[in-house]
C-alpha cells in the first residue's frame, strides 16, 4: 500500500498517466517570410551539419512563394520548435526538409507535424510521400519507420557527393500497421 492507503499498482498507473499527459501541445501553421531565417538556421545547425549550407533563408523564401510547396512550422508557445517543407507533385509528395529542435524531440511534435503534412497531401489526392535521410541518421530512420514509412533504396554519395542517403516512402492510403520497436521478439519472426 502506498501512502494514503492507495495500492502501489494504482500509484504506478497514475505516474504513467502523468508521463503521457506531459506531451506538449504544439500548434502547426503555415510559415511566414519572417520565419525563413529561423528555419534556415535550424536546417544549417541540425540537419545540414558537415554538408555545407544549402537551405539558406533565400531558398526558404523561394519555397514559401512556390505554389507546389507547403512550408509549415510547429510552435510551442511562441517558439518555433520544428518545421517541414513538402513539395506536391501530381501523384506524389516529396518531404524536402523536416526538422525538430533537439531539445523538443521525442515529445510527439514531429509526429503531429508529419501527420499535418500527410493530411494536406491526402486532401490533394496524393497517395505517396517520399523523402531522403542520411544513412548515418539512425534516429531519423527509426522515426520514419515508426510512422509507417519504409526504406526503399540506398542512394550512394547523395549528400554533397560525400554521404549516402536512404530513400524512404509511404503509401498514405495503405492501412496503418502496428510497427514493433526494433529488437522486439515476435512469433512470426
Amino acid at each position: 500500500m502506498a501512502a494514503g492507503g492507495e495500492p502501489r499498482q494504482q500509484d504506478r498507473r497514475k505516474r504513467r498517466e502523468e508521463v503521457i499527459d506531459v506531451t506538449p501541445v504544439c500548434s502547426i501553421r503555415l510559415a511566414r517570410r519572417d520565419d525563413a531565417v529561423h528555419i534556415a538556421l535550424m536546417s544549417r545547425d541540425f540537419i545540414e551539419s558537415g554538408l555545407g549550407w544549402r537551405w539558406t533563408p533565400a531558398r526558404i523564401v523561394a519555397c514559401l512563394r512556390d505554389r507546389a510547396m507547403n512550408v509549415v512550422v510547429a510552435e510551442y508557445g511562441k517558439r518555433i520548435v520544428g518545421f517541414g517543407i513538402m513539395q506536391y507533385r501530381e501523384l506524389e509528395a516529396h518531404l524536402m526538409l523536416f526538422g525538430i529542435l533537439p531539445q523538443a524531440r521525442r515529445r510527439g511534435i514531429g509526429t503531429v507535424l508529419l501527420r499535418w503534412l500527410e493530411k494536406v497531401a491526402l486532401n490533394a489526392g496524393i497517395e505517396l510521400v517520399f523523402l531522403e535521410a542520411r544513412c548515418s541518421n539512425a534516429a531519423a530512420r527509426e522515426f520514419y519507420r515508426m510512422q509507417g514509412y519504409r526504406e526503399l533504396a540506398l542512394l550512394k554519395r547523395y549528400y554533397a557527393g560525400t554521404e549516402d542517403a536512404v530513400r524512404i516512402g509511404r503509401d498514405l492510403t495503405a492501412a496503418p500497421q502496428a510497427v514493433p520497436p526494433r529488437g522486439s521478439q515476435h512469433a512470426d519472426d
